[in-house]
């Protein structure tokens, strides 16, 4: 493999896991919304505003059962 590969995959992983923090952000802290932050992520992560969206409400403080 040679090293423009190796940079351009590096590249496509950064990403992709920058794209999907708020979902990995959501299941990890567990949130009760986990689901709908998931596919808020999915559909509309790529707009600024949906991402951003998705990330404060994956952060926010889930309500105690």
């Amino acid at each position: 493999m040679s090293n423009a590969t190796i940079g351009a995959s590096m590249i496509i992983f950064a990403c992709a896991f920058f794209y999907f923090l708020p979902s990995f952000i959501a299941h990890r802290r567990d949130h009760n919304n986990a689901t709908a932050i998931i596919l808020l992520n999915v559909f509309l992560g790529w707009t600024i505003l949906g991402w951003l969206g998705a990330l404060i409400w994956a952060v926010s403080n889930p309500p105690r059962a």
